[in-house]
């Protein structure tokens, strides 16, 4: 607002600072973070508040009130239609109102704060064998105040209806000041309430004005689908619906009032599940299927095609999974269940055999085990990310993404969808939730050029002319926001847009709640992120960025904003968000400077930005979000990019020293290892080195082995004629530190059959040197290995490694580094760890009769994959269980540094460290990461073994 100058902000937030516990973020770094959200939409809010407690909330409407400051109150931040971006103050709900607060298992409700995660709701809810129906695919990490703001549904809404059908009473807070409960409202209340007067009995009472008003037009307009979203929920307030003010606010999309606690409904929750799978000719066949299929009371029922199948294959996305589904170019996914897994098992069974005598019956797989049905439903969770930055395709971008129709009509609305989109020439995968009629797609429209904007306008009205004349609604789980809310007009008339209108002013006579957006929105291509002035400076950069046509700004775009690195707990990404639940930690955070970084405005400073070496410092470069984003941001190589601009010609850190040339210094100490033990191990000489390398004081600096293993290879002579050659790659840590390993590996390989040959130099990745920005270092270091293994490379030598960080480099900095480079492809394609390759050679190992359990460093899993460290655990016959634990919190030298500590322990102390503790003392722990090996043992007094480790104690049990 041009009105709310510099120094009105900055007395808002003086003033808010005095007067709230939570945090206030009105600097630009803080603006530019929450800039947008998952939408095609960019307006910089005036501040961002982080409210502790509800009396926080209070007082920052109250203050933004003094100050006549428009309000958008947020949750998860992932809306797809701008309503969730505003040049407002930004009330951020979701980093501490995040509580359960009681659950009534009798009732079958549950009270909740508007931050709390969906999947926090559901696991309370799950021990009473109850559930919240609604669940987007975001449910492990999208807020419940955000799903009441956009009446969110979910795969289950067709068991239990749309969040505005689970919600039973609500607390809000107006922009004037008023606090109540609202709910449900029999006739008798409603005339007490009006009576009492005061401001609630003014809003109750026009309320039922505008009900008696405008109750005809409610009832013939309001489409009779499922999945009627859009416009504001008037008919909740009619009679038939009880008068139900909560609900009528659900899907406001925080235009009329904030929510501070919601009451919400429960509802069983099968025990048992089963999964049957329906291929069909096309995705208009599959959808002609659905109202059959509605007979059996199914508790989801899920479309997807074949675009969107091939997509997956592209990308690559689950490729491994696809195998899964039966013949066909579209599919229906059909949920059922029971109270066991056996009688959903014979509801499956029941409804194959009924389709099957169909003369046009389709293709069927049935599933019962709950590991397949998850991989399945991963499948079509991963929608938004196969259907974004599809390699060879040209972006896709949200806009019209979710329209809704009468299930009966699925096949007959996507055939003519398909239609229209072939008349402007547009191209996007189907997908969505058919059982109640709706469609998700991301388009492929151009939203950089004037011409590409008028199309993409005229493309909208007449994608709504279409739903229109199929009795829909223009969303049907997104909500309206910017992207949809001027083309209500045609779905509703004139004369409810006028009763939205008056229902808004009823609650906000203002105007200052999310202005803008719901009843009279800007226009579709206003505030537009990209837009017709969009344009990309190409950046100079060490990195080539391959994947994004060598342009790190395209990089940049990447994200989505759909915040899977938001979530609290699983997988690898983001370790720092999941330590300290602040957006700037998370990914898309990150993601989201960098690109305002290229904007300029209001984020100023370029490659120097204060802001974004901020949120960088505590990304741990584990890459989990090269594997578990749905677009694959590689924040690892953001990062390092960045420090590489951000410190030319600048001293880097103390830390950047000791930890970055660690690999030199190593070289050093192996000179004299008991000498480099005495100053790392000796109280007192060990803390002043802690203090010149700028390490925790808490950490112990790890033991050097008595002798490296190179020399202990070349004194021992290890080398087994007649067999294929493998170079073994002696990395830093093995080497130094824990040659025992290395040695192991040795002897494992010559087992396999194979003569082990070393580098005929010493040679580092350079993985030390990414996370301090050191990158022309790091490429000399690389040319020097490409060089150096050039004719084993080329003679098809393979090469095996035991560290994952240094192995990954092959198969990731290397190309990014070097793309063209022949030599670096070769060695990438053959480059391996131990167990993988051990597997791809089928050695059999001893079996090892023992329990284990097994960390995965980050880079094994995001970079080089699973698969063959699990076979060569089945072939040791070992009990072993790998632990969902995420990144350690060391990664590599993260940990080791002082100003991480707390942070990496925290991240430690997640999941890892108490799993491990609770061992018993016969379980062996596998980790083959040194960083995570220390982790373990300095953080639970467990020693750790390396895959090797296991390998030679296999042997060594079996020769005895």
């Amino acid at each position: 607002m041009a009105e709310f100058n510099d120094g009105a902000r900055t007395r808002l937030a003086a003033d808010l600072q005095k007067a709230i516990a939570g945090s206030v973020g009105f600097d630009n770094g803080s603006r530019a973070l929450y800039a947008t959200d998952s939408s095609n939409y960019r307006q910089v809010p005036i501040g961002v508040v982080q409210p502790r407690t509800v009396e926080d909330v209070i007082a920052t409407v109250a203050l933004c009130r003094k100050y006549d400051a428009p309000l958008l109150p947020r949750g998860g931040g992932t809306s797809l239609a701008g309503q969730c971006c505003n040049t407002a103050v930004v009330i951020d709900m979701s980093r501490h109102l995040d509580a359960v607060k009681s659950i009534d298992s009798a009732r079958k409700t549950a009270i909740v704060e508007p931050g709390c995660v969906l999947d926090d709701l559901r696991e309370a809810a799950e021990r009473h064998h109850l559930t919240f129906g609604p669940d987007p695919s975001t449910h492990d990490h999208n807020t419940l105040g955000g799903m009441i703001g956009n009446n969110s549904c979910g795969v289950h809404s067709v068991m239990s209806g749309r969040t505005a059908d689970n919600v039973n009473r609500l607390e809000i807070l107006t922009y004037d000041g008023l606090r109540m409960w609202v709910g449900p409202t029999p006739d008798s209340e409603l005339e007490q309430i009006i009576a009492a007067g005061g401001r609630r009995g003014e809003i109750y009472g026009r309320l039922k004005s505008l009900r008696d008003r405008y109750a005809e037009f409610i009832r013939a307009r309001f489409p009779k689908i499922p999945r009627r979203v859009s416009g504001y929920n008037l008919d909740d307030l009619l009679p038939e619906k009880g008068f139900n003010v909560a609900r009528a606010l659900v899907g406001s999309e925080g235009t009329c009032a904030l929510v501070l606690a919601a009451e919400l409904r429960l509802v069983h929750s099968p025990p048992g599940r089963a999964l049957a799978v329906l291929g069909y000719p096309d995705v208009f066949s599959a959808g002609d299927h659905v109202p059959d299929i509605l007979r059996y009371k199914p508790l989801g029922l899920e479309g997807l095609d074949d675009r969107l199948i091939r997509y997956m294959r592209k990308k690559p996305l689950h490729a491994e999974d696809l195998g899964l589904l039966p013949e066909g170019n579209g599919w229906l996914l059909v949920e059922l269940g029971g109270e066991s897994r056996e009688e959903a098992a014979e509801k499956v069974k029941a409804l194959c055999e009924d389709l099957g005598r169909r003369p046009d019956a389709p293709h069927m797989k049935s599933y019962t085990n709950m590991a397949d049905e998850a991989r399945l439903w991963e499948i079509r969770k991963s929608g938004l990310g196969a259907t974004a930055w599809v390699p060879g395709q040209p972006p896709t971008w949200p806009g019209w993404e979710d329209a809704a129709v009468s299930p009966e009509k699925v096949g007959r609305y996507l055939r003519d969808f398909r239609k229209l989109l072939g008349r402007y020439g547009y191209d996007c995968a189907i997908y969505g939730h058919f059982g109640d009629g709706c469609i998700h797609v991301r388009i492929d429209f151009e939203l950089t050029s004037q011409a590409g904007i008028d199309k993409y306008r005229r493309f909208l009205d007449d994608a709504a002319d279409l739903v229109v004349q199929y009795g829909g609604s223009l969303s049907g789980e997104h909500g309206d926001g910017q992207a949809r809310g001027p083309l209500l007009s045609k779905m509703f008339g004139p004369e409810l847009i006028q009763a939205f209108q008056e229902f808004k002013d009823i609650w906000d006579p203002a105007g200052k709640m999310n202005p803008g957006k719901m009843p009279q929105p800007a226009a579709p291509d206003a505030h537009l992120r990209l837009g017709a002035g969009f344009h990309r400076d190409k950046q100079s950069t060490v990195f080539q960025f391959p994947a994004d046509g060598g342009d790190f700004s395209h990089a940049t775009l990447r994200c989505v904003g759909v915040g899977e690195c938001r979530r609290h707990g699983g997988g690898v990404m983001c370790p720092s968000y999941m330590a300290t639940r602040e957006e700037q930690h998370s990914t898309r955070g990150r993601a989201r400077l960098l690109f305002e970084m290229l904007q300029g405005d209001p984020l100023n400073g370029g490659w120097r930005s204060e802001a974004v070496r901020n949120a960088l410092d505590l990304c741990l470069a584990c890459k989990g979000c090269r594997h578990d984003c749905p677009v694959n941001v590689d924040m690892a190589t953001y990062k390092a990019e960045f420090f590489s601009h951000y410190y030319g010609g600048r001293l880097r850190p103390r830390a950047a020293w000791s930890m970055g040339l660690i690999h030199w210094w190593c070289r050093a100490a192996g000179v004299a290892p008991g000498l480099a033990n005495f100053i790392g191990q000796t109280p007192g000489v060990s803390q002043i080195a802690k203090w010149a390398g700028d390490l925790a004081p808490q950490r112990r600096v790890p033991r050097f082995s008595r002798e490296p293993f190179r020399e202990q290879f070349r004194r021992r002579g290890y080398r087994r004629s007649g067999g294929n050659r493998v170079l073994l790659w002696p990395d830093t840590f093995n080497n130094y530190f824990h040659a025992e390993t290395a040695m192991s590996a040795t002897e494992a390989l010559g087992r396999a059959g194979f003569e082990v040959v070393l580098p005929e130099r010493v040679l580092c990745c350079a993985r030390p040197l990414y996370a301090w920005g050191m990158l022309d270092l790091a490429r000399r270091q690389l040319s020097q290995i490409l060089a150096t293994l050039g004719p084993e490379v080329e003679a098809g030598t393979p090469l095996v490694g035991l560290e994952p960080a240094c192995m990954s480099v092959f198969r990731d900095e290397m190309l990014n580094l070097f793309p063209e480079n022949k030599t670096a492809r070769k060695l990438a394609e053959n480059s391996f760890l131990l167990g993988d390759f051990l597997t791809r050679n089928d050695y059999r190992p001893p079996r090892l009769r023992r329990r284990a359990v097994v960390h995965t460093h980050c880079h094994h899993r995001s970079v080089l994959g699973l698969a063959g460290q699990r076979k060569m655990l089945d072939a040791l016959g070992l009990d072993y269980r790998i632990l969902d634990s995420g990144c350690c919190g060391m990664a590599g030298s993260f940990g080791f540094e002082r100003d991480h500590y707390e942070v990496a322990m925290k991240i430690g102390e997640r999941t890892l460290l108490p799993a491990v503790r609770a061992l018993d003392d016969d379980v062996l722990v596998i980790a083959n990461g040194f960083s995570c090996r220390e982790q373990i043992e300095q953080g639970s007094v467990r020693r750790t073994l390396h895959l090797a480790e296991v390998l030679r104690m296999a042997q060594r049990q079996s020769a005895s």
